[in-house]
């Protein structure tokens, strides 16, 4: 699996395939105008941000910091992610 740094140093489309291949898809949210899902990437997550109006990917960032998480909280289903990891 990929390192956090190393991703964040690949192009958008590259990151996509990645996190479609490799993540664990958590929840999704929506804010601004915008639909954010979010997936486990082993040692840590990554956040794409979809665009409802012009139907395209905006960005994916990976993400290991708490700050970022807090808005998915409510929504992560914790419980499948454990068996995941087994």
């Amino acid at each position: 699996m990929i390192d956090f740094h190393s991703f964040h140093c690949l192009p958008r489309d590259t990151r996509a395939e990645l996190v479609w291949q490799h993540g664990a898809f958590l929840t999704m949210r929506d804010e601004r105008g915008c639909r954010m899902a979010l997936y486990h990437m082993g040692a840590f997550f990554a956040e794409v941000w979809y665009s409802h109006t012009d139907n395209r990917i905006l960005t994916i960032r990976g993400t290991r910091g708490r700050s970022c998480l807090e808005p998915y909280l409510e929504r992560i289903d914790l419980e499948a992610l454990m068996r995941e990891e087994q």
